[in-house]
């Protein structure tokens, strides 16, 4: 005890305070509580204030807004910026000051939305680089959080090259630019490719002014369309046209090249204006008309195969890259135009003859009608004149028909060589096309390549009997069977048929004859060379009656010069003497010559 000191208290120490744990002077506890109350009076509930990061976990961002507690967010609500550290500031909303656990509660994302859309606009504007945290695929695109705003970012705007796979974007941040906005809707645009577009473009730029024709580049193959290929020369692309891709044709592009192959171009053509480069990878080897044999020559036998039909002809390839065409006139002897289509087929392979060859042009014509004799070489002995044949009907014009005797051999029968009786006018009432025709030779135009065939001359002509039958007066039984303005058209026997006019036509009552009536002609003209044999009705009748008015004329004058000559005798006889016998014999030789 002896120790103890006696003590004496300050007379001014506030015991209150002590107890209560605050040991501060009155001066330092009353800027602590000034502090306090500005602090709390500042932030209000639904508010947005900058805060500090004080520390980042996994799962977890806090915040302090100097508030009695800090808050807790949610570090999804981050991700957005991956960039995040300790001590940057960001903007919170205040949810709730105190929750039930005493806790101040923050909101990160709240405090985005409530001033994204001012932030976008102004991005828009001031063509601002925005980040953004790509949230997932949808169609056509990808969903893009920028300032806590859902943004579209179409597929064409993620890059400049074609993507191939989208998923490999989802949960990236990226930079991006804020392209359009739909007031109405609240829809946000977003593009990275115009970010790297500008940077290209001075590339492109650089790249297009060192560009020479004919110049050889390395480049990647980017895209393969059926039109060609485009070619990555590092920064600007070039299209290979797909007639540019090998000598020999090419239907698919992808028979030549694939996707990221490495290949040597040479530049054919360039527009520095529309930023087009035209390159060639075929004209990086020779050309194969170059190496074609040079002993080749017109009339010579090839082997190829068909790549292209078309109406007209076939291309055939001899080589690779060597063509020449067969035109359809060259696939058959025949005159007949028809579709090459019928001669051959594409892949087909096929032997030719050359019938043209220009190795400056690289033009080459072939024919393979050519490997068959030419029907006309020999036409007279084959088809001689007056030889009998079948030929088939292949079309019909107004003065008769083409007929074919085999391929490449065509004639004519004319209409007027079709009946020695009927008269036709329209060969297409005699037969028809596709029809068999038996024909006989008349004569042979070998120049033309053309008979004059007959068809009635396989019977002998009946108009040399006809003209002993029909004779001029000869009267026969008819039938008309056509009438026209002109006359009647009458069929007699025999299969013959002759012509009325119509003042022929005329019937004994005054009436004229009719279609289908069956009355007796009389032949009025026959003419073999023309077959042409004109009648009439009316003359059988009006010759009768001709006939008999005549002898009755006849008749009635002889009646007349005997009554005149008896009272004359009689007269004579009274005056004179019987003795006078000279007067008499006047007188009887005068009535004798009246009879």
């Amino acid at each position: 005890m002896e120790n103890l000191k006696n003590v004496t208290p300050l007379a001014d120490f506030d015991w209150n305070a002590y107890e209560s744990g605050m040991a501060e002077t009155q001066a330092s506890r009353e800027e602590v509580e000034k502090q306090y109350n500005e602090t709390l009076g500042r932030m209000q509930e639904n508010e947005v204030v900058d805060g500090k990061v004080v520390a980042i976990s996994k799962r977890e961002v806090t915040v302090s807004i100097n508030s009695k507690s800090d808050g807790v967010i949610p570090s999804s609500e981050f991700r957005y910026n991956p960039d995040l550290k300790v001590g940057d500031t960001v903007e919170v909303y205040i949810e709730s000051q105190e929750d039930k656990k005493g806790q101040l509660v923050l909101s990160h994302k709240k405090a985005r939305a409530s001033k994204s859309w001012d932030r976008v606009n102004q991005a828009l504007e001031n063509k601002e680089i925005v980040k953004g945290f790509i949230k997932c695929r949808t169609k056509g695109g990808m969903i893009v959080d920028v300032f806590g705003i859902e943004a579209f970012l179409p597929g064409s705007q993620i890059d400049v090259k074609p993507i191939r796979d989208y998923d490999i974007f989802v949960g990236k941040t990226m930079e991006f630019q804020i392209v359009k906005i739909n007031q109405e809707f609240k829809n946000v645009v977003v593009s990275h490719k115009a970010l790297i577009e500008a940077e290209l473009e001075a590339q492109k730029q650089e790249i297009i002014s060192k560009l020479q024709k004919g110049q050889v580049l390395e480049g990647v193959v980017k895209n393969i369309t059926s039109y060609g290929v485009f070619i990555d020369l590092g920064g600007v692309d070039g299209l290979i046209h797909i007639t540019d891709l090998s000598w020999s044709r090419v239907n698919d592009p992808h028979e030549i090249v694939e996707l990221d192959q490495k290949l040597n171009v040479v530049i054919l053509d360039f527009d520095e204006e529309k930023k087009r480069i035209a390159l060639g990878l075929k004209q990086l080897t020779p050309h194969p008309w170059d190496a074609l044999d040079p002993d080749l020559k017109v009339g010579d036998k090839v082997k190829g195969k068909v790549v292209v039909m078309t109406d007209y002809g076939a291309f055939i390839e001899i080589a690779d890259g060597v063509e020449g065409l067969i035109h359809v006139s060259e696939m058959s002897w025949s005159q007949h135009l028809r579709s090459a289509k019928d001669f051959l087929k594409e892949g087909q392979e096929v032997e030719a003859v050359i019938l043209t060859l220009d190795r400056t042009e690289r033009k080459m014509s072939l024919g393979i009608k050519q490997l068959k004799e030419d029907p006309w070489a020999n036409i007279e002995e084959r088809y001689p004149i007056g030889s009998k044949h079948t030929s088939k009907v292949r079309n019909f014009t107004n003065f008769g028909i083409f007929v074919e005797l085999e391929e490449g051999v065509d004639g004519l029968v004319h209409i007027s060589d079709l009946s020695w009786t009927k008269k036709v006018k329209t060969p297409s009432e005699f037969t028809q096309v596709g029809a068999e025709l038996e024909v006989v030779v008349l004569e042979i135009d070998k120049e033309n390549r053309r008979l004059s065939l007959g068809h009635k001359q396989l019977e002998e002509n009946p108009w040399d009997v006809f003209e002993t039958v029909f004779t001029e007066g000869s009267e026969h039984e008819g039938t008309i069977v056509e009438l026209m303005d002109k006359g009647a058209v009458v069929q007699l026997e025999y299969g013959v048929e002759g012509f009325a006019t119509p003042k022929h036509l005329v019937k004994e009552d005054g009436s004229h004859a009719q279609q289908g009536e069956k009355l007796t002609f009389k032949v009025l003209e026959f003419n073999k060379d023309s077959k042409r044999i004109i009648l009439s009705h009316s003359r059988t009748f009006e010759d009768t009656q001709r006939e008999a008015a005549r002898q009755e004329k006849k008749s009635a004058k002889k009646t007349t010069a005997k009554k005149e000559a008896a009272p004359a005798i009689q007269n004579q006889a009274a005056g004179q003497t019987l003795g006078d016998l000279e007067t008499l014999a006047e007188l009887k030789a005068q009535m004798e010559k009246g009879e």
